[in-house]
């Protein structure tokens, strides 16, 4: 039996856990007219299937209908979920994995226009910033109604199978009602008193105990310190997780430290990239130094040494690695082969909850398996055939297709012009703060490394290069370049740099800058950043309604707070129309989509952040030599079928380009590409 304290096994009641570490509640928004169907069952599944000792399904099961699902939940409220439940339960317990449930009311924090359109309801009558419903207050009725609904989701919970139940609380209902911050109410469930504030909680236990009795595991996630003023303090957070403990209700307590009201504070709550590892860890070990039953804890604990020191030091009895496993589903398989350098890294994009709070679906920025296990599986079978493949183009996306390949079997060699891989996200890791992206082309690199792919660096390849390799495939991921054009104008507009130039260091920051984004995407904003830690005044433009609309809410918080206190300006739905030179100054000539409006703005410098073109000479060159002419069979690529296209029958390989070689989009496009692609050769 290995001596690793995370492959120890932990005792929860009846329940025996295989190992320490876990997977928190998550809404990857995979549910299916508010069931977990097929999608949602095969996503928990490979990460049972991966080891893992728990999985917490469902980031917050509505129980109530005024509970609208503002993240595609789970409609815990609704009876014909029970046989959904039990799937997805016997599903998971099949590979060994204990399976729980998170149920909640969201209180304030959703939308009374989704779902029946009714009021939302809370113990406040402020709204919640980032969801913006005016609440109305919880009167008598409403609380009878809505503990009803919290035993009658637990009891049909208890009849799919489930292990147990947490209930959410914190930025909940629950938590509306217990926090000095969001209780308006008088009377017994009033603010007065932390008995009254605990009152509801306590009731909801209570009441979920009547139903299913006292064999089936129930706990909470919930903050023990709202670290805003006003709020709940550490003291009292660990005085309520006493209270919790002594009730006899509770069978383990899953602490966060903070509030998640607003994009800032959620994202201090759930760190992104830049910010600290682990930054609550210490303080769940207070709370659990505190109390007698199971602490549980997760918050940006990416790595498995930190897990291992949370559960080594005694800090925590499980240790959640959820947005771990969104990267690599199989890190616990992976740590009992003595595999942990194989182990895919989570960067800490939260390209995945990014795109949930953005009401779309979780997908990792560099495991496109993720979500897809149904038709994208995250192993790579062996080709029954060797063939020689030439990727051209060491980015994110030429570097998944070698990986691949090789994966695959297939003798692969990768051509590079740079003196070292990593494309665009060389440019992106300048940003001290976004350097764990990095780990995308390390990881690639180390994988390419093991499966004996050879590198070209400093190449700069030519179709002749190509040829005399007599490829099978040839991959072009040669990228692209910026677009220094101007929407629906002709030519590169005159006097400007672009957002690479200022990242790259090619170009030095003037004193006042202009930076015009039309992409909407991380390099104007990194631009702005950099020219504004260098002493520049900057205004960011943009003919959006809003800034940087693709950078989406977490990891907007860590520009916003570079750039507004170093008193960047933000102008919104402004189209700059040119730029003029005027002496040792340039002119910008700036205009709207909404009316005629005109005005002009003299500055030292304008950089435009407009996505890139596709840098495709060597595609084109390549063309007429393939025998598919460069054609995707885009039913077969999604249909998981291999290319079979036939347009010229002379010709000696196929070929194929990727990413930004074909249009700008992201890192996850590039790199999906390529395995979609590449599974099949």
């Amino acid at each position: 039996m290995s001596n690793d304290p995370l492959l120890q096994p932990f005792t929860l009641r009846h329940l025996t856990l295989r190992n320490r570490i876990m997977t928190t509640a998550h809404e990857p928004a995979y549910p299916e007219d508010g069931m977990p169907k097929e999608r949602y069952v095969a996503y928990h599944v490979e990460r049972a299937k991966g080891g893992v000792a728990m999985t917490m399904t469902a980031g917050s099961a509505a129980v109530s209908k005024d509970s609208p699902p503002v993240f595609n939940n789970i409609l815990a409220w609704r009876d014909d979920v029970v046989p959904w439940i039990r799937t997805l339960t016997d599903a998971i317990h099949e590979h060994g994995s204990a399976a729980m449930i998170q149920l909640t009311h969201l209180g304030r924090r959703t939308n009374w226009n989704k779902g029946h359109w009714l009021p939302s309801v809370s113990s406040s009558k402020h709204r919640e910033p980032a969801h913006r419903a005016f609440p109305k207050l919880a009167e008598d009725w409403d609380i009878d109604r809505i503990l009803a609904d919290f035993a009658d989701a637990a009891e049909r919970m208890q009849a799919g199978g489930m292990d147990g139940i947490e209930l959410q609380v914190y930025g909940h209902l629950i938590d509306q009602f217990w926090s000095p911050l969001s209780n308006d109410l008088s009377g017994p469930y009033g603010a007065d008193t932390l008995e009254n504030r605990m009152r509801f909680p306590l009731d909801v236990l209570e009441a979920i105990r009547r139903r299913v009795g006292a064999g089936f595991i129930v706990g909470l996630r919930y903050t023990a310190d709202e670290a805003q003023e006003g709020g709940i303090t550490p003291e009292e957070g660990i005085e309520i997780s006493k209270r919790l403990a002594a009730s006899g209700m509770v069978d383990f307590l899953n602490v966060v430290k903070g509030r998640i009201h607003t994009d800032p504070a959620l994202t201090d709550m759930i760190p992104v990239q830049g910010m600290k590892s682990a930054p609550h860890l210490d303080f769940a070990g207070r709370v659990k130094a505190a109390v007698d039953i199971p602490v549980f804890h997760a918050a940006k604990i990416q790595d498995v040494a930190t897990a291992r020191h949370a559960v080594k030091a005694g800090l925590l009895d499980m240790v959640g690695m959820t947005r771990a496993h969104i990267a690599d589903p199989h890190i616990v398989r992976k740590i009992a082969a003595g595999r942990e350098d194989d182990i895919r890294p989570c960067v800490g994009a939260t390209y995945c909850l990014d795109r949930i709070y953005g009401a779309g679906e979780s997908l990792c920025i560099h495991n496109p398996s993720t979500g897809r296990e149904r038709e994208m599986p995250h192993a790579i079978e062996r080709a029954p055939e060797r063939r020689r493949v030439v990727v051209v183009g060491a980015g994110p996306g030429g570097l998944e297709a070698a990986r691949v390949a090789a994966e695959r079997g297939h003798d692969v060699t990768v051509f590079e012009a740079a003196g070292d891989p990593g494309g665009q996200i060389r440019l992106t890791v300048q940003s001290p703060r976004r350097r764990e992206m990095i780990g995308i082309v390390d990881w690639r690199m180390a994988q390419c490394a093991a499966h004996g792919v050879a590198f070209h660096f400093d190449t700069y390849a030519e179709a002749a290069d190509v040829t005399a390799l007599d490829p099978d495939v040839v991959i072009v991921a040669t990228g692209g370049v910026p677009n220094l054009e101007l929407f629906e104008q002709e030519g590169e507009v005159a006097h400007a740099v672009s957002a690479w130039d200022i990242l790259s260091g090619d170009v030095t920051p003037a004193e006042t800058v202009l930076i015009y984004d039309e992409a909407g995407d991380h390099p104007a904003l990194q631009a702005a950043e950099m020219a504004a830690a260098a002493g520049s005044r900057v205004e960011v433009m943009t003919p959006d309604r809003t800034v940087a609309p693709e950078i989406m809410s977490m990891n907007l918080v860590p520009y916003m707070r570079a750039l507004q206190d170093r008193n960047v300006t933000f102008t919104v739905a402004r189209r700059l129309r040119d730029v003029r030179r005027e002496g040792n100054a340039l002119t910008a000539v700036i205009g709207t989509d909404y009316s005629d409006h005109a005005e002009e703005r003299r500055v030292d410098q304008v950089v435009v952040n407009y996505g890139t073109l596709p840098l495709d000479d060597l595609y084109l060159d390549l063309k007429p030599l393939s025998s598919n002419g460069g054609a995707v069979d885009y039913e077969a690529m999604i249909g998981g079928r291999a290319q079979a296209t036939v347009r010229n029958p002379d010709g000696s390989f196929q070929l194929f380009r990727i990413g930004d070689a074909v249009s700008a989009r992201n890192t996850h496009a590039a790199i999906y590409d390529a395995l979609r692609l590449v599974r099949t050769l």
